[in-house]
């Protein structure tokens, strides 16, 4: 029997319509997490939609548990671990979900109170600041990829021991990422290579890397056999494995970054911004939402190419709070809802944080058994070069040529001519006002550890006088690198005159000329013993020149040691001149 005309009209049109409203109904539990953001975000999200997560985020701590000494931002006390802590409690007040992250160089280079113990102390810090997830810094590989892992997981030092046998060290709470750390025999990475947490369906990776130039800037010896890959091949590489896993949010946490035209106190600012960051955050995948950065020491915070790249300075000053805005129905973040905010940790707005206070007290005793002898003295403070943190390493300095007449000095028994001594190795100032109760003037072994922290060997060596000029060229540094120009501390009686361009953040060209040792111009053909740390030796910082020496390399002892003696020795010294080195126009 066949059906009227209008009954199956009126069918018709019902199923249009069920079809219709079906189609208008957003079905969030059904949608596809690997679809397309919705491109425009006109209407009113809908309540519920999207989650507001907190991620509060700092770099470069290396180990400033104490309020003395991390330094200052506009003349105020800044930083110290009781101060960065209450600053985090501080931020984290009202947010219900909430991280705390870190881009490097955790441990590494790091103050007597925490370098003496092989940085434990400041792992133990970090543990009671309750941070989550860190990158790898190039510090983190100091002591080479062995100790890195003890630091992790736990356990006495081979060498030292247990500082508590009672409760002996137990490892990080936070896990370290290393995604472009790869062993060159199992292709494994040294660490994780990602981090995920998830906040109700919407899961959330962190990529951890340091810089691919590492192995130029720690020793050799603790990295052999292991691979420092590039940052942005890397961290691209594995955005399809994330989204794989359900993870459309990514957060890179880079311990690589740059600089900005504005002087540092203006931490809020991105004017000018140039440096390695630039390059890499250009080569990331667009899939990649905010990057998270450290290294240079400097704070930022920037979008670039839409998206958030902040640094948060360095020893806990700053810390950099981004509001990241996740949708639900996307499963990625809402970059045009997104926000981020430097602030600092500015000591006289805040209460120490007790629980730090209960870490420095835990370590204080051990401290003071060994970091307050007095070792030396000197007559007025002996300062890093450049800007007023000292960091400027493209700079004579009076505390580098300080270290290098120390070891050219211990070192005269092996008929040592000349000592050169890298930048990056000298930590602090020495400075004159006293620290504690020891008496302006005296330097203790604390402060001189502080100063010079890595305990690095020194090997006298035969160079030809050509390759010491060429040694004093590369001090130019690669195009791309963080730091253009590193300044090489000389020992005194070596001169020569320097010109050097330095644009758009990179050394354009270097021209040495009139180089003399002790008056007498340097022979390019003749053979002279230099005396310098492994680490140069082996061609740190890019100077490459030091690592193809084939003569015979005595051994020299420890640099310390030798800074301590030579302190000892001569004290109260003066701070060095400055005039080694003539810089023409």
């Amino acid at each position: 029997m066949k059906r009227p005309i209008v009954v199956m009209l009126v069918i018709a049109l019902l199923l249009l319509f069920v079809s219709a409203v079906s189609a208008g109904s957003p079905d969030h539990d059904k949608h596809d997490e690997h679809d397309e953001p919705q491109k425009s975000h006109e209407k009113t999200d809908p309540k519920g939609q999207l989650i507001e997560l907190q991620i509060l985020a700092f770099n470069d701590y290396h180990g400033h548990l104490q309020s003395t000494t991390p330094g200052t931002i506009n003349g105020a006390a800044a930083g110290g671990s009781e101060y960065l802590s209450a600053k985090l409690n501080e931020l984290r007040l009202g947010h219900k979900y909430s991280l705390t992250v870190a881009a490097g160089d955790l441990i590494g280079g790091s103050p007597a109170f925490s370098g003496l113990f092989h940085d434990e102390p400041s792992v133990e810090s970090l543990n009671a600041m309750k941070l989550d997830v860190s990158s790898v810094g190039n510090h983190e590989f100091d002591e080479g990829v062995t100790e890195l892992l003890r630091m992790q997981n736990g356990g006495c030092h081979p060498i030292d021991g247990c500082y508590f046998p009672d409760k002996p060290y137990a490892g990080a709470d936070f896990q370290w990422l290393a995604a472009n750390v790869v062993n060159e025999d199992s292709g494994e990475t040294a660490l994780p290579p990602y981090w995920i947490r998830r906040f109700q369906n919407v899961k959330v990776g962190f990529i951890g890397m340091t810089l691919e130039g590492t192995d130029a800037i720690v020793a050799a010896a603790g990295i052999r056999g292991w691979d420092f890959r590039d940052e942005a091949e890397t961290a691209n590489a594995l955005v399809p494995e994330l989204q794989a896993q359900g993870v459309e949010a990514i957060v890179v946490l880079l311990h690589e970054g740059g600089s900005q035209t504005p002087p540092p106190g203006e931490v809020n600012a991105c004017v000018g911004i140039s440096g390695p960051i630039v390059a890499i955050n250009d080569a990331l995948d667009p899939a990649i939402d905010a990057v998270i950065t450290g290294h240079t020491h400097l704070p930022y915070n920037c979008v670039l190419n839409g998206r958030i790249v902040t640094s948060a300075y360095s020893y806990g000053r700053v810390v950099s709070e981004l509001n990241l805005v996740l949708d639900k129905r996307t499963k990625d973040v809402r970059r045009d809802l997104s926000t981020a905010t430097n602030h600092i940790v500015e000591q006289d707005e805040l209460s120490p944080d007790p629980a730090l206070t209960a870490v420095i007290a835990k370590w204080q005793p051990l401290y003071d058994a060994s970091g307050n002898t007095p070792v030396g003295a000197i007559t007025a403070d002996i300062n890093r070069g450049g800007n007023p943190t000292g960091t400027d390493r493209g700079v004579e300095s009076p505390a580098g040529n300080l270290v290098a007449d120390a070891q050219l000095w211990a070192t005269s028994a092996n008929g040592a001519q000349i000592a050169f001594m890298n930048p990056g190795g000298v930590r602090s100032d020495l400075t004159y006002a006293e620290s504690g109760s020891e008496g302006d003037g005296v330097v203790t072994f604390g402060e001189a550890f502080t100063f010079q922290p890595f305990g690095n060997n020194l090997l006298t060596f035969p160079m030809t006088g050509a390759q010491i000029i060429s040694v004093l060229k590369e001090q130019c540094q690669p195009a791309g690198s963080s730091r253009p120009f590193l300044h090489l501390g000389v020992s005194n009686g070596f001169t020569y005159d320097l010109a050097k361009t330095i644009d758009a953040g990179n050394c354009t060209s270097i021209t040495v000329s009139n180089v003399k040792l002790n008056g007498e111009d340097l022979n390019e053909v003749a053979i002279y013993n230099v005396t310098a740390n492994n680490f140069l030796a082996d061609g740190g910082d890019n100077f490459g020149t030091f690592a193809t020496v084939t003569g015979t390399k005595l051994d020299g002892g420890n640099d310390l040691e030798a800074l301590i003696n030579y302190l000892g020795t001569f004290g109260p010294v003066a701070p060095p001149s400055t005039d080694r080195v003539n810089e023409l126009p």
